[in-house]
């Protein structure tokens, strides 16, 4: 057997060396001139310094005026992890899907301006129609996760696994949180996209047709989902893009049910077993509610798991004067305690991290680009390729044939 996956010098993707960027002690997370946040070791995308050098408020008046004389054509769409200070010129908020499935319910505005990251913007430029134009407003808005599975790793993979255990035997499925490229592998071979929501009823569906799954990028989120329809630790496999056959052996992924790809979140992977038995012992009667991304021990030593939709509606639907200690972004966690002050709501992480990524939708760069599309620019537009549309689309049509 020849096989594709080669040793080779693993490779971090930008995007994950700068995850702590914005970390700090404080917590204040108030925007400031852009000036002066590019200081941070972060990619920023060159804009006009005209922009860098206006305060908050001066950025308020100029958007609030742009956003009101546009209103007949656009959308701003904001990700729950988006900073305050872009959350409130949104239209709507939610997840990366619940917001490109409501692109696509509104094919009557010409631009959507998506506040999140890029593969966010793939997706809703996928699903919206083709007079639509889909606008990141900062392009190095990228997300270390889907930048963790590069389309010409997980193809050798894909290769190499259906040369070791036959063709139709694995089915790929690819977290939402991947570039429309994996989706499109995904959907041509006869895999699916999920989300955090519908993880357990995507791995369902696959191994109802195929005997194993490929499971990408996210491997916290697949090994989550995979323990808890009872697939044992030693039925699954890690796979490493950077070693021969992802550094397994052959009976290893023979014997296996669950391959797991080798990425993850940076926001997620920072809380632990510490964070939670420190939050305990502070409060007696907490309860500690975290993302399925985070690690397997995090996730088996919390009251509550689920998706960001999933949070939000258990802490703002619980009793008053409860306590929640929770793991995710900082920005929503924040959000979630001004909304609910009956509560006492915290992040388990005392280091304020802000997802790099999504702090980088600055809104300097919103005002850039809704003043540009007023003077007939269109800058930052995604456009996806018309074959991975299709593929993926595929991919995204068999999710939502789950529902």
């Amino acid at each position: 057997m020849i096989f594709q996956t080669k040793t080779k010098t693993p490779i971090t993707p930008i995007t994950e060396t700068e995850r702590s960027a914005f970390c700090r002690e404080e917590t204040n997370l108030e925007t400031k001139p852009l000036v002066e946040e590019t200081k941070s070791k972060a990619r920023w995308q060159k804009i006009p310094i005209e922009y860098m050098r206006l305060t908050p408020d001066e950025l308020d008046t100029r958007i609030s005026k742009s956003k009101n004389k546009l209103k007949e054509k656009i959308i701003i769409l904001g990700h729950h992890y988006q900073r305050d200070q872009i959350i409130k010129y949104t239209d709507y908020q939610g997840d990366s899907f619940k917001l490109a499935q409501y692109a696509a319910s509104i094919p009557e505005l010409e631009y959507i301006i998506f506040c999140g990251v890029h593969f966010m913007a793939e997706t809703a430029d996928i699903l919206s129609k083709k007079h639509q134009k889909v606008i990141l407003p900062n392009l190095t808005a990228g997300c270390s996760m889907a930048d963790m599975a590069i389309t010409e790793d997980v193809l050798d993979c894909w290769e190499d696994l259906n040369e070791l255990v036959g063709n139709n035997v694995v089915t790929p499925i690819t977290y939402m949180n991947s570039t429309a490229a994996i989706k499109s592998i995904c959907g041509e071979n006869g895999g699916l996209v999920c989300t955090s929501s519908n993880a357990t009823e995507a791995m369902k569906w696959a191994f109802s047709n195929r005997e194993k799954i490929l499971f990408i990028p996210d491997q916290h989120l697949g090994r989550n989902t995979g323990k808890k329809l009872g697939i044992k630790l030693d039925e699954m496999v890690i796979w490493n893009p950077f070693k021969e056959l992802g550094g397994n052996t052959l009976d290893s992924i023979k014997n296996s049910k669950l391959i797991l790809w080798q990425g993850h979140c940076s926001v997620h992977t920072r809380f632990n077993i510490d964070q939670i038995e420190n939050a305990k012992k502070k409060f007696p009667e907490i309860n500690i509610i975290v993302h399925p991304e985070c690690t397997m021990d995090v996730v088996d030593n919390s009251d509550f798991v689920g998706s960001t939709e999933y949070i939000i509606k258990t802490i703002s639907e619980s009793a008053p004067g409860s306590i929640w200690g929770v793991g995710t972004e900082i920005n929503l966690v924040n959000r979630i305690a001004k909304q609910n002050t009956d509560k006492t709501i915290f992040c388990l992480d005392s280091m304020v991290c802000p997802c790099s990524t999504m702090y980088r939708i600055h809104p300097a760069y919103l005002c850039w680009v809704l003043e540009s599309i007023e003077s007939g620019k269109i800058i930052n537009q995604i456009e996806v390729d018309k074959k991975i549309i299709n593929n993926s689309k595929i991919a995204l049509n068999r999710m939502l044939s789950l529902e």
